[in-house]
């Protein structure tokens, strides 16, 4: 079974789609599919379809989206000709709730979850930062990032469960594009990674380690100024719209390219952004 939640659900069985299109059989699925071979519990299925007021007839409805993704497994089970398991062996039913499983005895035996294996690559991928390979961490993060075809599961409607789940999704994805941006910075790619950081901050307006990573690379291009003006539009944002000063860090960060000398050193594993300052050249 092949599963994708990074942008669009996909799940594929023998190469043929099991998603169904009606909204709430789409959820289920999806919530299954984050936890694969894992026992869902019913309650939590009802609570993502009908948050804290699930209707009487709540595990009937469950037990009828049930029936209706084991046909469409059904359907691409009976595609392989020597696959001897049955729709109720993939969608398993157990005391209290239901598991999807990914195994098989057919060519998809193994199986691939790409919030699995993007979640494998950047864990390699900050290792090797953590042991200052900064080559190997950029080559792991940009392809544990690459997996990413769009926001986690589009055209899925999102309950509590699943919204909490694509919302850890996007801070562990936003996390191994903070750590990638830092290794190629040591790598010396800043003038590469302008037109990229142009768009994140623009994105993000509020987030300090993007803009203290686009005024880094702005300052390294030449471009001073600019990394300045960076640095101002963070901080009417922020007052705005939070009522904040950007961090200590990132001001140290800005009287480092005001002064146009490296800011004092500091120590390993500090924050990003703190840790820039002591590499403004």
């Amino acid at each position: 079974m092949d599963i994708e939640v990074l942008g669009a659900l996909s799940v594929r069985k023998n190469g043929l789609s099991i998603a169904p299109t009606a909204p709430k059989p789409r959820q289920v699925l999806a919530l299954l599919a984050l936890h694969s071979d894992q026992v869902v519990p019913l309650a939590t299925l009802a609570e993502e379809l009908w948050d804290d007021a699930p209707p009487r007839s709540a595990r009937t409805t469950v037990q009828t989206y049930v029936m209706q993704l084991r046909e469409l497994i059904g359907e691409a089970l009976a595609r392989h000709d020597g696959e001897r398991r049955t729709a109720k062996d993939v969608l398993v039913t157990l005391p209290g709730g239901y598991r999807l499983e990914t195994g098989g005895d057919g060519e998809d035996a193994e199986g691939t979850a790409d919030f699995r294996e993007f979640e494998r690559r950047a864990t390699a991928g900050h290792r090797a930062m953590d042991a200052g390979d900064h080559t190997g961490a950029a080559r792991l993060l940009r392809e544990a990032l690459a997996l990413w075809t769009g926001s986690a599961l589009t055209g899925v409607h999102q309950g509590t469960r699943l919204r909490t789940e694509a919302e850890r999704l996007e801070e562990a994805r936003l996390a191994a594009l903070d750590r990638r941006i830092e290794a190629d910075l040591l790598l010396g790619r800043h003038r590469e990674l302008l037109s990229e950081l142009t768009v994140l901050v623009s994105r993000h307006p509020m987030h300090e380690a993007l803009h203290g990573q686009f005024m880094l690379a702005l300052h390294r291009s030449g471009r001073r100024s600019e990394a300045l003006d960076a640095y101002q539009r963070l901080r009417a944002t922020l007052v705005a719209q939070a009522g904040l000063e950007p961090s200590a860090a990132l001001g140290r960060l800005q009287m480092a390219i005001l002064a146009a000398r490296p800011g004092s050193p500091v120590p390993d594993g500090a924050p990003v952004t703190e840790r820039l300052v002591a590499r403004a050249s």
